[in-house]
């Protein structure tokens, strides 16, 4: 079954923040195939027919400025992206291809998570039943493994346990030396593995490699042997290259036999994350006994139970997000699943506590931005808690540390991929008081209830209950400052801020009942209900409720109202959502609700939050059906963004952000229903 949803870029290698490769058109040959930041990684695909050679994935020139004419593309006939692959259909001369790209980001299984293998799966049949004589090329560039093409590349072929790996890298080794958002990684080593087998040909050289393919010549002996390295990867452009000889398809077998090949891409970025000055390897090579070659070998030997394991969960989560909220609802989630994972790495700290590192992507490069992993959190509750603890960490570190001197809560730890400490404005002014608070405490509370486990939040109880107080003094009516929409500057007295503070004073109120401490529970529950009494006057204007007290006329969606929802708590009263979600669908334009009054644009993550609020089935799908509209029809052609305008569905900023896991926040409040915390 294909998607009706047109994604705005398709997922191909989908693994962490530097290995996250898309395809950024309608069809896989309409474009190369590009890292998120939009620069080429390139793939080329070609498959020779009976002596023709037709194209299937990027192109063969990879030079804009040489004319040449590129084999005629293969007939798409399908585009399929589910939680865990993308599968695309193509069909010429009696021959249809398969192919599928599986990157196998199982939550509950970290190992296999933050392994840094992706598969690409191809599958030829006749379609006739005629005979075809068959061969297919594939390759990856040398620009996987570099900042930027000038950089020099250095490459190598071995063969082991019965694969060939190839292999690429940046020629200079400087591990964790820089940060910043608009980058890509430039040391480790790329992998590209097969298994040997008659028929199987591969190959490190120049991309002229490819035209040799369409050609069905060998690459001349004088081009072979210039073709040395250390060379920039845009000299002759490198590619890790396989051809596969199929032999004659359908020949003396039924129309439909296929032949299957597979090619598995690996990187090994050896390190991975400065945590505190810690040096950290990916969390799969955390005990420092497993190689790269040997994962890979894992990795291609485990191939038919993992694809089976992926089918299963990509299965599950797409009828429960039907359930949740309809067709188009589970296709924004299957779209979401792999970015919102992929923007994160995964490592272990030196007592061995997970570390789920967030890239604030396209937006300032910080990690483990609290006010990006509250949003993403929805996904991480649902399916591996632990994961939204490892999210937490780096902040509560860096909050006990004696270069933090505030009371309330950090913005970040670092700058991808240095987690050394906040590099956002040190000012006062450039802090988020009261958001980091209200999320820490929710984030705290949530994956506490999402598991039964209190001993984490346990552990910083003192930290929390400082927050807490500071939310309980400042937080009903707040001063001049940033919240997490710091695009639109800062807002005093913001009454969704203010909602927020109530909900994490709430939200300490639940952690101390679920420590025993049911004094302390109920003290804190009575100061949430009064904040919220009290909000509720300062921001009531008519038919809904203020953007901020005393702006009359003005209005804004209370994302933060659906942690009352969920929790149980009603501190806010039932007319509230009522009031609010009559009032959001009032205010659609054809590609959502804006955020607020001041602006035609919106978020897409608070778009869904807001829309959980509803009651009633119709509603939501309602305000959410508009997204699902943006995302089939805006012309930017970037991994779902998740700050757009609402008017003409054009992006304004981010993409590849990990926050897009908050649009499982309805799945997760249809999960929690009928259960009350306190």
């Amino acid at each position: 079954m294909d998607n009706k949803l047109r994604p705005p870029a398709v997922p191909l290698v989908t693994v962490d923040p530097y290995f996250s490769v898309w395809s950024m058109a309608d069809r896989l040959t309409d474009d190369d195939t590009r890292h998120w930041t939009g620069r080429r990684h390139g793939m080329t695909g070609l498959l020779r027919i009976d002596g023709t050679v037709w194209r299937f994935a990027g192109r063969v020139e990879p030079n804009a400025e040489v004319y040449y004419t590129e084999p005629a593309a293969m007939r798409q006939t399908g585009l399929r992206v589910d939680a865990l692959s993308t599968r695309y259909e193509f069909e010429a001369d009696g021959v249809s291809l398969s192919l599928r790209f599986t990157t196998p980001l199982l939550p509950d299984d970290l190992d296999l998570l933050s392994r840094p293998a992706s598969y690409v799966g191809f599958e030829v049949r006749s379609t006739d039943g005629r005979p075809r004589d068959v061969q297919l090329y594939f390759d990856v560039t040398g620009e996987w493994c570099v900042n930027d093409s000038d950089q020099k590349v250095v490459w190598g072929e071995k063969r082991t346990d019965g694969l060939r790996l190839l292999h690429i890298e940046h020629e200079d080794q400087r591990m964790l030396t820089r940060s910043g958002d608009d980058l890509r990684i430039e040391w480790g080593r790329f992998y590209l593995a097969c298994a040997e087998a008659d028929g199987t040909r591969t190959r490190v050289g120049p991309a002229s490699l490819r035209k040799a393919f369409v050609r069905g010549v060998e690459l001349r002996p004088e081009e072979a042997d210039s073709f040395s390295m250390p060379r920039a990867a845009r000299g002759g452009y490198p590619v890790l290259s396989v051809e596969f000889d199929l032999g004659r398809i359908g020949d003396g077998a039924e129309a439909g036999t296929a032949a299957s090949r597979l090619v598995t891409l690996a990187y090994d970025d050896v390190l991975s994350i400065e945590y505190f000055g810690d040096r950290l390897p990916p969390y799969w090579r955390r005990n420092g006994d497993v190689s790269a070659e040997k994962m890979i070998v894992s990795a291609v030997r485990d191939y038919e139970a993992v694809s089976e394991r992926c089918e299963t969960f990509g299965r599950q989560l797409r009828a429960e997000a039907e359930k949740a909220g309809g067709a188009e609802y589970a296709d924004l989630l299957e779209l979401s699943y792999r970015q919102a994972v992929a923007a994160h790495k995964l490592v272990a700290d030196r007592e061995g506590s997970v570390l789920f590192l967030s890239k604030e992507c396209y937006s300032n490069g910080c990690i483990a931005t609290v006010d990006v992993s509250y949003p993403s959190m929805p996904l991480f509750l649902l399916y591996n808690p632990e994961l939204v603890r490892g999210m937490m960490r780096p902040i509560f570190k860096f909050a006990a540390s004696d270069a933090w001197a505030f009371d309330f809560a950090p913005h970040d730890a670092g700058q991808y991929p240095l987690a050394n400490g906040q590099v956002y404005a040190q000012s006062i002014e450039g802090q988020m008081p009261v958001e980091e608070c209200g999320n820490m405490l929710i984030m705290a509370a949530a994956v506490s209830l999402a598991d039964g486990k209190i001993g984490f939040a346990e552990e910083h109880a003192d930290v929390l209950r400082k927050w807490a107080d500071y939310l309980a003094e400042h937080g009903l009516d707040p001063e001049n400052q940033l919240c997490t929409d710091d695009f639109a500057g800062h807002l005093a007295r913001n009454a969704n801020l203010s909602v927020k503070a109530a909900m994490g004073v709430a939200a300490y109120a639940i952690l101390c009942r679920l420590s025993g401490r049911e004094e302390d529970a109920a003290r804190y529950l009575s100061r949430a209900r009064e904040m919220a009494v009290a909000w509720e006057e300062l921001a009531a204007d008519g038919q809904r409720y203020r953007l901020a007290f005393g702006q009359e006329g003005t209005w804004s969606l209370k994302y933060n109202l659906v942690w009352d929802l969920l929790f149980g708590t009603e501190l806010f009263g039932r007319q509230v959502r009522e009031k609010e979600v009559i009032w959001y669908l009032a205010r659609r334009q054809r590609y959502g609700t804006p955020l607020d009054s001041r602006e035609n644009y919106t978020k897409s993550d608070w778009l869904v939050w807001a829309a959980s609020l509803a009651e009633e089935d119709g509603d939501f799908r309602a305000l959410v059906e508009p997204l699902w509209r943006f995302a089939n029809e805006t012309p930017d052609r970037v991994p779902l963004t998740d700050w757009y305008r609402t008017d003409n569905g054009r992006q304004m900023n981010f993409q590849h952000r990990s926050v897009v896991g908050g649009l499982f926040i309805k799945v997760l409040k249809d999960r929690w229903a009928g259960r009350r915390f306190i």
